[in-house]
């Protein structure tokens, strides 16, 4: 009887039920979205440190996990690749190019001692002090190709080459061209270092800490450094993840509120005859709630499908400035949040219908 009622209720209201369904969704995609980013991003950024190989990263005193620029000298490299397991060692310098963009500067042939280099998909190495080289996505984000011009650090660049996406960095340039721009001359941020296996890797940060002059140096396993990266709290994304969420707690509330305020002033009549009909309060009551119920899980179901379109047009627009996935495991918490927050929007106007006077309501015009 109550589901007969509710449906009926909800189809006969076609514009209204869709459009409470859809405001409900977009706290929904709201939440899904910022978690799927910060997820998504950590990730993008543990699989590209993933990919150089190394073991150890070695970074200048006082340099923390999310530290993008370092005064380490740059001798560093080569007294690091002269210690014993280790089998090479890069040096690169990181700098901010605007957004989440970072462009790393450094020598291909360090590079490929490490991995075996880049792939190249278009064009090939440096071959002079202004080219760069750009991965796939940062080309079709910027629709660039090999002999394209970028603008970038406040120069224009020769695009030389376009690489496969997910080793190191999406922007590369000469380590000797950027120490330079950024006015780090023989300096380096950080080092990587690949030992001969990783089973010596807790030999040699303790032989590294050892030699003289580098007990203040962050010498840290590779694999520990990206679990800090993964745990720590990179923009403040928990508060930012937090006032999303209450945006979306507030939103559901009202618009649960609204909705079912102005269903109860179209249906004054139909309750009236419900109560005379010896409906009780909570009968009414239940009505209200389920309705609210429903238009809300629509919502969630609505808001899970505009996550997808969301991460269909981030990849679209800005691949290689964002990455989002698709947290499954935040399907019933955001949605379970917004879901409370409709029908508890539902009370007030749900009881203002179930004490509504049988007679006043027939009277209702």
């Amino acid at each position: 009887m109550t589901g007969r009622l509710v449906f009926e209720n909800l189809r006969h209201k076609p514009a209204r039920t869709l459009l409470s369904v859809l405001l409900i969704g977009v706290p929904v995609t709201l939440i899904l979205s910022l978690v799927g980013l910060s997820h998504g991003m950590l990730a993008d950024s543990i699989r590209r440190q993933h990919s150089i190989g190394a073991d150890i990263d070695v970074r200048p005193p006082g340099s923390t996990v999310l530290t993008l620029g370092g005064n380490m000298p740059q001798q560093v490299v080569a007294a690091l690749r002269g210690m014993p397991h280790v089998v090479a060692a890069m040096g690169v310098v990181n700098q901010s190019i605007g957004g989440f963009s970072v462009a790393t500067g450094l020598d291909l042939e360090q590079l490929k001692s490490m991995n075996g280099g880049f792939v190249y998909l278009h064009g090939g190495p440096f071959q002079g002090p202004d080219d760069v080289l750009i991965s796939d996505d940062y080309a079709r984000q910027e629709h660039k190709k090999v002999g394209d011009t970028l603008q970038v650090l406040n120069a224009t660049w020769h695009v030389c080459g376009i690489i496969e996406n997910g080793m190191l960095t999406r922007i590369a340039f000469p380590l000797d061209v950027l120490q330079r721009r950024t006015g780090n001359r023989g300096r380096v941020s950080q080092v990587y270092v690949k030992l001969d296996t990783p089973a010596n890797t807790q030999e040699t940060i303790r032989y590294i800490r050892s030699q003289p002059g580098w007990e203040d140096y962050s010498v840290v396993p590779l694999e520990e450094l990206l679990a800090q990266v993964s745990s720590s709290d990179p923009g403040g994304l928990r508060a930012f993840t937090a006032v999303v969420v209450g945006i979306g707690v507030v939103i559901g509330f009202l618009v649960a509120y609204l909705s079912m305020y102005m269903a109860v002033l179209q249906r004054t009549r139909e309750i009236g005859i419900l109560k005379s009909l010896g409906a009780s309060e909570g009968f009414i009551l239940g009505i209200i709630l389920a309705e609210a119920g429903a238009q809300g899980l629509g919502g969630c179901v609505l808001g899970i499908g505009l996550s997808y379109g969301a991460r269909w047009v981030i990849r679209l627009l800005v691949p290689a400035s964002l990455t989002m996935q698709i947290v499954e495991a935040w399907w019933p918490i955001a949605g379970g949040i917004v879901l409370a927050a409709t029908v508890f929007g539902a009370m007030y106007p749900g009881m203002n219908a179930a004490r509504q006077d049988p007679i006043e309501a027939l009277a209702y015009e």
